[in-house]
């Protein structure tokens, strides 16, 4: 009796949050994430270009516009600003490096009230942490194979 009546209690909560769930236009979706991410890489490629123009070499270059970008991520997460964006532009977003940052920080944010150690500490690696183990997981494995096809005079 009480499996029956959990399946009618789950099939009625199915139809209210079919009912009250938002339905997103996939095309308009991918338009927005497309622009919006367009945007903030074609907003690194001016800073880039700007650098450049005055006499800072390329991978420098890049390397300034890369920590410009997480630190606008970073303040704009905290100012509340860049979940509105993620709202809007959804994966656009989050894809490029501001993404990884927003992440980092949404967590500290989050966890902030629990205290410096066991809050910030603990919660700030939530997203982050299997981000940078699994890179250097795989850097670490492809490296590997790379020796392995120069040891056999592959490559």
């Amino acid at each position: 009796m009480g499996n029956l009546l959990d399946e009618k209690r789950n099939e009625e909560y199915g139809k209210y949050v079919e009912k009250v769930t938002k339905k997103n236009n996939l095309l308009i979706a991918c338009i927005k994430a497309f622009f919006v991410g367009g945007a903030i890489c074609a907003g690194a490629e001016i800073v880039i270009e700007i650098f450049e123009g005055n006499g800072v070499d390329r991978e420098t270059a890049s390397a300034y516009t890369t920590l410009i970008l997480i630190f606008l991520a970073n303040v704009l997460t905290g100012l509340n600003i860049y979940q509105k964006i993620t709202v809007f532009a959804g994966a656009g977003s989050l894809v490029p490096i501001t993404g990884f940052a927003n992440s980092v920080v949404s967590a500290a944010i989050e966890y902030k009230k629990e205290g410096q150690v066991f809050g910030i500490g603990c919660k700030i690696f939530t997203i982050a942490g299997p981000v940078i183990l699994y890179g250097i997981f795989f850097s670490w494995l492809l490296g590997l194979g790379y020796w392995l096809l120069n040891v056999m005079e592959v490559m």
